[in-house]
């Protein structure tokens, strides 16, 4: 099994935890924007691929800064799509194998002044979805993970985001606290369950959502695209 890290703090850090739980682990350094770290995992044998890399980009669309969403699509979605191009064809020719996207509860919804990070997932959910009915006939599992909230430190640096750029340009329309929606964040320990277990069930679900809030927010916002006035 291999498990790659951005930074090689990561990368060591990982070791040395497999390494203490006795776990057979081979660990690489994968920075999806470095050429050679994509090209050295492209050398791997795949049977399951987990595309969850991500960042987190906070802000209006009105006021976001364009090259704050170039990247975030940048990072969310071409750079997994590279790498996943580079590995399916020998899944293809298997005739066997599993992608996994991770996508998020806002992959369905619109999410206000999260909206570059929704962007980016919602297209994650439209390759994922295209890529299940091109890969089916090849014997290829497509999957999506979609978390709801939860206490990762992820939406934290996500929020914080906006104040690297904000300060330096007129904001049309100002961020508002992030403090309550965090206290809102849900322990991920089921999530990482849920995740496990795509992995390993033979036929797992498309899509796997929790929490259930996250469930019930997301259908109601997809049924009110179908009634609501612009």
């Amino acid at each position: 099994m291999t498990a790659a890290g951005q930074t090689w703090q990561q990368v060591t850090s990982l070791r040395e935890r497999a390494h203490a739980e006795k776990a057979q682990l081979d660990v690489i350094k994968l920075d999806l924007l470095e050429t050679q770290d994509v090209a050295h995992a492209a050398q791997r044998d795949v049977d399951i691929l987990i595309l969850n890399a991500g960042v987190q980009e906070a802000g209006s669309l009105v006021d976001i800064p364009l090259d704050r969403l170039r990247h975030s699509f940048e990072v969310n979605v071409l750079a997994h799509l590279d790498l996943a191009q580079r590995l399916i064809p020998a899944m293809m020719k298997r005739k066997r194998g599993r992608v996994i996207w991770m996508s998020s509860q806002a992959g369905l919804m619109g999410v206000p002044f999260l909206g570059a990070y929704a962007a980016s997932k919602h297209a994650i959910e439209a390759i994922a979805s295209t890529m299940k009915a091109e890969l089916t006939p090849f014997g290829i599992q497509v999957a999506t993970i979609n978390p709801g909230l939860y206490r990762t430190g992820f939406n934290e640096t996500g929020a914080e985001s906006y104040s690297q750029w904000a300060s330096e340009r007129d904001v049309h329309i100002p961020m508002p606290d992030a403090a309550p929606l965090m206290a809102l964040q849900h322990d991920p320990q089921p999530m990482i369950d849920a995740i496990v277990a795509v992995v390993r069930d033979r036929k797992p679900s498309y899509r796997t959502m929790l929490p259930e809030d996250a469930v019930l927010e997301a259908r109601a916002s997809q049924a009110l695209g179908w009634t609501q006035k612009a």
